[in-house]
């Protein structure tokens, strides 16, 4: 069983998760919107990894025996200064969630609460892999800069991008 404390932070980040997507979304209109599909395909996928990642907390929440409480979701940003801006934006919202992944693991320890510590495991595991994959097309972005053939090409790598659930751990 969950205690109040450690129910209330999960609730936190489920928010923070929904902002996420929402946030992604609002990314991948701005891409659209600027001609760009592929890396407007790359956002969609995103953001329903996020969208996956606060189903993820509800049902641990519920699993648990606790009560499931949404906040309001803030209005995200709608324009950036560049491509590679942007993407700064996301590896700076995704090191300010992996501190939170980061936050509950603290408190999950602080609580002696193996099975949420367990259960958290799987998210510290996700960030490592948000953070790094971000980090490569901003190492891309920053080689072949803003504008041309790099663009276009990097457009075309990151349309192909899709979001499949992970299998279930057996």
């Amino acid at each position: 069983m969950l205690s109040k404390k450690m129910e209330a932070a999960l609730n936190e980040q489920i928010n923070a998760e929904l902002y996420s997507s929402y946030m992604y979304m609002a990314m991948s209109a701005y891409f659209d919107n600027g001609g760009l599909k592929g890396f407007a395909q790359w956002m969609k996928a995103q953001a329903q990894e996020e969208q996956y990642h606060a189903e993820k907390f509800y049902n641990y929440i519920t699993g648990q025996g606790g009560r499931v409480v949404l906040g309001a979701i803030d209005a995200p940003p709608a324009e950036w200064a560049s491509t590679l801006a942007a993407f700064e934006a996301v590896l700076a919202h995704e090191q300010k969630v992996t501190g939170l992944i980061h936050n509950l693991v603290n408190l999950a320890i602080e609580e002696n609460d193996h099975a949420t510590r367990n259960c958290l495991g799987w998210f510290v595991d996700e960030q490592v892999e948000e953070e790094d994959s971000v980090r490569a097309v901003i190492d891309e972005l920053r080689l072949i800069g803003d504008t041309g053939g790099g663009i276009f090409m990097l457009n075309r790598e990151l349309g192909q991008r899709t979001f499949s659930p992970p299998a279930p751990a057996e």
